[in-house]
């Protein structure tokens, strides 16, 4: 036991000189390439600098001339026509790929159908109005989210699609104005005469709703005022009049707050009916600068740079290989 100790210290010493002299060829090996960079752009640095700037002026021209536009409009999908919304969208989407100018130009009436390059639309994600006042919408996301996250449950398709905001999105080669675009599409969108019947049937029934609330309303009022009458009248009196606590009166008020709040919600659904997809708002001209859309300026620049490298490295590595294959 006594006599292999001493080889053993012997052994991890070596190792210890070896891993050390490793290290020590590692870091040598690492400050001859910096070296070698240093040197190498020392010695190119008119021609790196000429293809800095070379890539800027490039950039700078691609990212004046190649510019693209988002823009977006808020409708609300009146009717339960929401499925049909989203399929028109894709109809002109799908249109937009084959490069149907004629289906463009003419039936949905945009003057310029290769200046629009791609469209979609996705619901506004606003649980909250969705649930607002719907005791049965809380209900059944609660028994779905029972079986999966919360979060997926919310931009699931089946219920995404019944908020009331829906965004559609379209990207364009130009800026453009709302006369030219966007009222075109809206103008195709709310083209179906079905949806035009039930906004017709429905606008006609709230505005029926309407007339018979304020002959209600106005029916009550004459219910309290003659209470009122009657009450002034026996203070007058000086007579001691006992009132029945069963009486309705709470209830008679109570109604007629109920009615004008609902007449309130009857006027304000009036105005977002007027279409069957209701433009909110509308954003336009939206630079796009996703990816390297505005950046190519700084781009183009590293891009030459790298290549020259590459070229240089290209270059080096194929006279090695030659020198080799002549001394062979």
């Amino acid at each position: 036991m006594n006599k292999n100790q001493p080889n053993n210290q012997e052994d991890q010493e070596i190792d210890l000189t070896q891993i050390s002299k490793k290290i020590g060829i590692f870091f040598q090996n690492i400050n001859t390439f910096l070296f070698k960079c240093i040197q190498f752009f020392v010695k190119n640095a008119v021609v790196i600098l000429i293809l800095f700037v070379l890539g800027f002026g490039v950039g700078m021209f691609l990212d004046s001339t190649n510019k693209t536009y988002n823009h977006e409009i808020i409708v609300t999908p009146n009717f339960g026509s929401t499925d049909y919304l989203y399929s028109k969208i894709d109809l002109i989407e799908s249109k937009i790929q084959e490069g149907d100018t004629i289906f463009i130009k003419e039936v949905l009436g945009i003057k310029k159908p290769k200046e629009i390059l791609k469209i979609k639309i996705k619901p506004v994600t606003d649980v909250y109005r969705f649930i607002e006042n719907k005791t049965e919408n809380f209900e059944l996301i609660k028994l779905m989210a029972e079986d999966g996250d919360i979060k997926k449950v919310l931009e699931d398709d089946l219920t995404s699609k019944n908020y009331t905001l829906h965004t559609i999105t379209f990207k364009t080669k130009n800026q453009i104005i709302n006369t030219e675009t966007v009222q075109p599409i809206l103008i195709y969108l709310n083209e179906m005469d079905y949806y035009k019947k039930v906004q017709n049937e429905t606008v006609k029934n709230i505005r029926i709703k309407i007339i018979q609330n304020d002959t209600i309303i106005s029916q009550i009022n004459s219910v309290l005022n003659g209470f009122s009458n009657m009450v002034n009248g026996t203070q007058k009196s000086d007579k001691l009049v006992y009132y029945n606590e069963n009486t309705q009166l709470n209830d008679v008020i109570k109604t007629k707050e109920a009615l004008i709040n609902e007449q309130g919600i009857h006027r304000v659904q009036l105005v977002g009916l007027d279409k069957i997809i209701k433009d909110n708002s509308a954003t336009l001209n939206i630079e796009n600068t996703n990816s390297v859309n505005g950046k190519l300026k700084f781009v183009f620049p590293i891009l030459f740079l790298l290549l020259f490298v590459l070229i240089h490295l290209f270059s080096s590595y194929y006279k090695n290989q030659m020198r080799k294959s002549k001394m062979i």
